[in-house]
């Protein structure tokens, strides 16, 4: 008896994983330009340090925010879509069973066998057919405001924790030496992870974390000097 073949598609990780990999990235980049920025005007580190825990509550409060608008304005256009198509399967079931023939007709079926499929699919589920195969959403893909909110709240929230972990332990004299070279590896750690969960170029990924992370963290930097030395 021969054994199934299971596959796991990385696609399948694409909803969580993107509202992970940034929140986590623009917690890392915004609370460590944040503290290289107030470190460099000469500021105390408790002032650091608070104005590090305040951009990671912020942060964390926008992220959340920000994703639950996006993903639920996705949300809503994706059950509009679902209300008319359930009224049009209701008024005009044969339009609809020829459009979803013609669909699969386009990508190589024989017209016979393609109206035989929509007729079983649409037997089974009309909607979840026309669904995934006219409208595009599927069980992965659909939006999900909640759990990208949550998400990208609390993966910020451990990223913006890494600069401020090193805000405590890092001398005064090498805060700002020690959370941008802290911060960057972190930004590299996690380009890395990203790229292996969602199976893309590990190397490219972590280049290009560490890139954009480095250049935000030197304009911050250098914007602290010039207002330091302006006070």
């Amino acid at each position: 008896m021969s054994r199934l073949h299971v596959e796991n598609h990385l696609v399948s990780r694409i909803g969580w994983l993107r509202a992970a990999v940034l929140g986590a990235n623009d917690g890392i980049v915004s609370t460590a330009s944040l503290i290289v920025g107030v470190a460099s005007a000469a500021a105390p580190t408790s002032q650091v340090l608070v104005a590090g825990i305040a951009g990671l509550v912020a942060g964390a409060m926008s992220m959340a925010a920000g994703e639950y608008v996006s993903v639920s304005s996705q949300s809503d256009t994706e059950n509009a879509d679902l209300d008319r198509e359930r009224e049009e399967l209701r008024t005009q079931p044969e339009f609809e069973r020829e459009e979803l023939a013609q669909i699969y007709v386009k990508r190589g079926l024989e017209a016979g066998l393609a109206r035989q499929l929509a007729d079983q699919l649409m037997a089974k589920d009309a909607l979840a057919a026309h669904a995934h195969d006219e409208l595009g959403i599927s069980e992965m893909t659909t939006a999900r405001p909640i759990q990208a909110a949550l998400t990208s709240a609390a993966t910020f929230s451990v990223g913006a924790a890494m600069p401020l972990l090193m805000v405590l332990i890092s001398p005064a004299s090498m805060l700002v030496m020690g959370v941008s070279v802290a911060s960057l590896l972190f930004l590299a750690l996690l380009g890395a992870i990203g790229a292996k969960a969602g199976g893309a170029n590990i190397i490219r990924a972590t280049l290009r974390v560490t890139f954009w992370g480095a250049f935000a963290m030197a304009l911050t930097a250098g914007i602290g000097v010039l207002v330091g030395t302006a006070v």
